[in-house]
């Protein structure tokens, strides 16, 4: 037993310095892990896991657009005239402020809301008001003013805000006029203009396809709203204002674009130092839902928008507990710790249908590992925008 390791994976926030525009953050990684190495006394090992938040990856790169240049975007794009802005989420940080960058653009915006929720779970009413009112959202269109009369104001759990107030007045202070209805289908807002701004994340391939074959005359996403330099702006050509957050009252930060060159970078200086083949990422939200608010974490379009390829792909994995309760039921002590190292050792590489995998996670390993840099990481005052996860890809069987 002395020389079996005894623990799995570790997930340890390692603190970097305030990173700014125009810094060399592969170094301030590389030498930031290092020094954490050293003072805490653990060694970096092959297939080690280095993550850096997509923040302070934008904020490197300088990537960031002011409101006039997405007005400036915007009204190049749909027209200047009135633009349907529909299922867009509840969030100041996310969304407020790209919606007065829109409202700048527009002569009127028609707001189309979903109900009860938004796409990541924040409630504009709860479902026992939809169940008490007897609508039926999948279907129903509500105005403004019947939506105050069947539910009145609605406050987020969370913010203490009533968004349609919200956004109504935000949109009108921008200069735009604002009309406000309710709906969960796309083709709803073409009763009220042909060109429409869709604003979901997850689901606006399939929203852009409804409406296009309806017949709407101009049909774009967040996605393509930025997604080229404006003026000088920043810019993301995959993922225009998706993945964006607020940075001042007139600025959003973007999401990192071509992050690709700086995870190689790291990989590459970590090698040179150590020795190590490391894997690198960059993360953003994680994937995973809040059982109290019912709020899904991840509003950015991606968990991770780059990582070496040592991190493509799913886990392949056994379910100790299934093999323990079935395959060696009989066995026990040191013969059942053999037979169960054993059956890793001589696991398919595919483990799908296979009865003794179920119950493991098949999602991405980026989804995985980003989820668990985003908890680790936090979204507050912590300080770790870098997270070094070892011993990941271990199994029971690693000495």
């Amino acid at each position: 037993m002395s020389n079996q390791r005894l623990v799995g994976t570790v997930s340890r926030g390692i603190r970097c310095p305030i990173i700014r525009t125009g810094d060399d953050l592969a170094a301030i990684v590389t030498d930031s892990v290092l020094a954490a190495a050293g003072s805490e006394g653990f060694t970096l090992r092959d297939r080690d896991v280095i993550a850096v938040t997509e923040s302070v990856v934008a904020r490197s790169q300088g990537n960031y657009a002011t409101v006039q240049n997405i007005a400036a975007d915007v009204k190049a794009k749909l027209g200047g005239g009135t633009v349907g802005v529909i299922f867009p989420i509840l969030s100041r940080n996310r969304f407020a402020i790209c919606l007065r960058g829109i409202a700048m653009g527009c002569k009127k915006i028609v707001l189309m809301l979903s109900y009860p929720s938004d796409e990541v779970g924040n409630e504009l009413v709860s479902l026992d008001k939809i169940d008490a009112a007897g609508v039926n959202p999948y279907s129903d269109v509500l105005t403004l003013e019947k939506y105050r009369e069947l539910f009145g104001v609605n406050k987020h759990e969370f913010t203490g805000v009533d968004y349609v107030e919200y956004y109504a007045e935000l949109i009108k202070e921008s200069g735009a006029e604002v009309e406000i209805i309710f709906a969960n289908r796309p083709k709803e807002i073409l009763n009220y203009t042909d060109t429409v701004l869709t604003c979901d994340i997850h689901t606006r391939k399939r929203t852009k396809r409804i409406l296009k074959e309806a017949g709407a005359k101009i049909v774009l996403g967040l996605d393509d709203i930025m997604n080229a330099p404006v003026d000088g702006s920043g810019f993301n050509e995959n993922y225009g204002l998706l993945g964006s957050n607020k940075s001042t009252e007139d600025t959003v930060k973007l999401f990192p674009h071509n992050a690709e060159p700086l995870v190689t970078d790291i990989q590459n200086k970590i090698y040179a130092v150590t020795g190590k083949k490391v894997e690198v990422m960059v993360y953003g939200d994680g994937a995973f839902k809040d059982p109290q608010g019912k709020i899904w974490e991840l509003a950015d379009p991606v968990v991770s928008p780059a990582h070496t390829a040592g991190l493509v792909g799913t886990p392949n994995e056994l379910k100790l507990k299934y093999l323990a309760d079935n395959d060696f039921k009989d066995l026990s002590g040191e013969e059942l710790k053999a037979a169960i190292s054993q059956s890793i050792k001589t696991k398919d590489a595919n483990l799908v249908g296979n009865m003794a995998s179920q119950g493991t996670t098949p999602r991405q390993l980026t989804d995985l590992i980003g989820s668990l840099c985003d908890l680790t990481s936090g979204s507050g005052d912590k300080g770790t925008p870098v997270v070094l996860v070892q011993g990941y890809f271990d199994n029971y069987t690693n000495e």
